[in-house]
């Protein structure tokens, strides 16, 4: 099984996208048992809040429900449980690092590293074009299923 955690500054917009957008991909394929699939975030700032309404209406679009998810934390504790790591910006992979104190596995990866784009996934959350954060999430998932799949 491979588990994989999403990870943004507040776990409300970004990260709960990228979760429910690659869960939607792997259910599709009929993979689910074959993953483990997470977000949390970097900050204390939304802990227990849900997805934020933009993003829940984003993606009930597709057909996707984003039920029951709340923001959560990530803990120190988490990297011996998780195989993967995703940053959705520089920031992010900052914060992760520090909060894991090293990366002894390479487990921490920046989302948009797996695309042929680069960079970093806009925050909607400031920029408030969630289209184009979701078509970017979208693009790095299809890519990172991709990766997942030639090491299955």
């Amino acid at each position: 099984m491979i588990k994989i955690m999403f990870v943004c500054y507040g776990n409300i917009c970004r990260s709960p996208m990228a979760e429910f957008v690659f869960k939607d991909m792997v259910n599709k394929k009929g993979l689910q048992d074959k993953f483990y699939i997470s977000s949390s975030a970097t900050s204390c700032e939304e802990l227990g809040n849900s997805v934020y309404p933009p993003v829940k209406e984003i993606l009930k679009s597709k057909g996707i429900d984003t039920s029951g998810k709340y923001a959560q934390r990530l803990q120190k504790a988490d990297y011996e449980k998780y195989d993967m790591f995703i940053g959705m910006d520089s920031s992010n992979i900052r914060s992760i690092n520090r909060i894991f104190g090293s990366d002894p596995e390479g487990k921490i990866k920046k989302m948009m590293d797996f695309t042929d784009l680069g960079g970093d996934v806009a925050d909607p959350w400031y920029t408030r074009d969630f289209q184009r954060t979701y078509n970017d999430i979208y693009k790095a998932c299809t890519s990172l299923l991709e990766e997942c799949l030639k090491t299955m």
